[in-house]
């Protein structure tokens, strides 16, 4: 019972965005099963997650928003403290990577990756914190960076993708300072090389190469980056703000 009190989400609201597939999907699932009622964010209905929410007793809703769209963003978080009452717990997962080589890059490809990846993940928080702030809640922003904000990955060129982690970082950092007053914590989780659906869209000797470099020697599971995010998410993390937590098979060691 002690655990369930420290870890639980009962009676909590937790928003996800981008959960239409893969760490989004098993993180709107995962909060579901620990109590939490959760509102989804994405552009297109994303029927596994509310499916997985469903089966396992959870409530879930989705919301159609796109994240770099700052009045739509806002316009969502509206309607879910309307019908929720409050927001308690943001995991802020929408993001995209390009790989390209930079020098031939195209810059709106760039702004495109910082868009979702940065400006979408600061909306997010922005209006997630104004409700917060405006009702006394003592909440929890948990942002989705990367292994990539504090590396650089091989063989494949991701500059926008890497710059855009390493912004999301800092970022973290500074709102948790900034808004620690008014009892808002703010982290991040970096993961490795995950296994999702995502990754059929990647070049074979792209994946074949990373698991060498990965000291655990293969790549993780979403399932894997649930604890770190009940634990942010929950009580049990009262007193951890500005923190970046690596899930990573120890591939940031070497």
């Amino acid at each position: 019972m002690y655990v369930e009190e420290l870890f639980g989400l009962k009676g909590k609201v937790a928003v996800v965005t981008g959960a239409s597939k893969g760490i989004g999907k098993t993180a709107a699932v995962g909060l579901a099963k620990a109590g939490a009622e959760v509102a989804i964010l994405c552009r297109s209905e994303p029927k596994e997650a509310l499916e997985g929410i469903a089966a396992a007793g959870g409530r879930g809703y989705w919301i159609a928003a796109d994240v770099t769209d700052e009045a739509a963003v806002d316009a969502a978080f509206a309607e879910i403290a309307r019908r929720s009452g409050a927001v308690h717990v943001v995991f802020n997962n929408a993001g995209i990577c390009i790989h390209e080589d930079s020098v031939d890059a195209p810059a709106e490809n760039f702004r495109t990756v910082m868009n979702v990846n940065f400006f979408g993940e600061f909306f997010v928080a922005r209006a997630a914190a104004r409700i917060m702030m405006e009702r006394g809640i003592r909440g929890s922003i948990i942002n989705m960076a990367s292994m990539s904000g504090s590396i650089v990955n091989l063989p494949q060129w991701q500059c926008s993708y890497n710059a855009s982690k390493a912004a999301v970082i800092h970022m973290t950092r500074s709102l948790a300072v900034e808004w620690v007053k008014a009892g808002i914590r703010v982290n991040c989780i970096s993961p490795g090389y995950i296994a999702t659906g995502a990754l059929d869209e990647i070049p074979e000797e792209y994946r074949k190469s990373w698991i060498p470099m990965i000291p655990m020697a293969r790549m993780g599971k979403p399932e894997e980056l649930l604890p770190a995010l009940l634990y942010l998410a929950s009580d049990a993390s009262g007193y951890t703000t500005g923190s970046n937590v690596i899930v990573d098979g120890g591939y940031t060691c070497l």
